[in-house]
């Protein structure tokens, strides 16, 4: 089926991610506050069986690829059947979960015989104190035992997500580059600049300073980057590890978005700057049949903003909690 999701800017949208829960059993300095946050009560949250019925109406509707998210998706409880349901969707040919990777060890087996294709996996520095001190309370080696086993159940490839924030992380980038070219199995490096939600809490390092940093001592060679969303892929030829380069402040891509968000509330967000859309939750549980949703989903999308204002050193931050929108 062609696409139905075309914007009033030409652009066509396959992927929609999905977020499941804003709970997480991180405290990521760049993702919440220092006091916290207010978790959404439980009645607002979709249920699988919404989800599901959901994500069946975009498939329609001709989104293809579908990743899960949170807070920490495998903080739901029984998190495999959701996955095992929606993999039962006909038409759904990409299924994947972006996680802090806290608990793979014990779930990457179990997902992947459940139908999930590929994860990523966010992480900002190999040091164990900094990493805990980032993460506020997290474990490096939970981590890093929970990619080897993703490795072993064939969840590949395996996209390594790193936020770098000024003064904080930037000077482990080679380390992080040695790392992956080192480990065992498939990988991607990827290397995201930090966007301020409600506030500026740090300074954002620019893909522009990370690739520099990488040149200063290998050779980067373009690849492309189809399949790969926002990223602007390369591999470094003396190591042959693909790095991928996500800039949303310094080389905005909002002219080929080709996402959708769909909250744990059931709103829909066409662009991560704004949070202004009717929620597919109230209309489904008010009886709404999935024509009546597909109808909702395609005038939203219809509705677009054409991109966002914010900027590396101003413009207006992102509106919303990263958790709950699911990134």
């Amino acid at each position: 089926m062609d696409s139905e999701l075309v914007d009033g800017f030409g652009r066509r949208h396959t992927y929609l991610r999905v977020s499941v829960t804003d709970r997480c059993n991180y405290r990521c300095v760049y993702c919440m506050p220092q006091e916290g946050l207010k978790w959404a009560p439980r009645s607002d949250v979709l249920s699988y069986e919404e989800i599901v019925a959901l994500v069946r109406v975009f498939v329609g509707l001709g989104i293809t690829h579908v990743r899960l998210t949170g807070g920490e998706p495998t903080m739901r409880s029984n998190f495999v059947t959701l996955v095992s349901a929606l993999n039962g969707i006909e038409g759904l040919s990409d299924l994947s979960m972006t996680t802090n990777g806290h608990t793979l060890a014990k779930l990457s087996e179990p997902l992947a015989r459940a139908g999930l294709n590929r994860i990523n996996v966010s992480l900002d520095t190999l040091d164990p104190h900094r990493f805990e001190m980032i993460t506020r309370g997290g474990d490096l080696r939970l981590v890093l035992k929970g990619i080897s086993s993703a490795v072993a159940a064939g969840l590949a490839p395996i996209k390594i997500n790193t936020v770098l924030l000024k003064g904080q992380n930037d000077d482990e980038i080679l380390d992080l580059v040695h790392f992956f070219a080192n480990h065992e199995g498939e990988f991607q490096l990827r290397f995201i600049e930090y966007m301020p939600f409600v506030a500026r809490w740090h300074e954002c390092v620019s893909a522009s300073q990370v690739m520099d940093t990488i040149s200063s001592r290998y050779s980067l060679e373009a690849t492309s980057s189809k399949g790969q969303g926002p990223a602007k892929t390369y591999v470094i030829k003396e190591l042959g590890l693909k790095v991928g380069f996500i800039s949303p402040l310094s080389q905005k891509f909002c002219s080929t978005c080709n996402r959708l968000r769909l909250m744990l509330n059931g709103h829909l967000r066409t662009c991560l700057a704004h949070e202004d859309t009717p929620s597919l939750r109230d209309l489904l549980r008010k009886g709404g049949g999935q024509s009546a949703i597909a109808a909702a989903i395609v005038s939203m999308v219809s509705g677009k903003p054409e991109g966002h204002n914010c900027e590396i050193d101003g413009g207006e931050p992102f509106q919303g909690v990263m958790t709950a929108i699911g990134g």
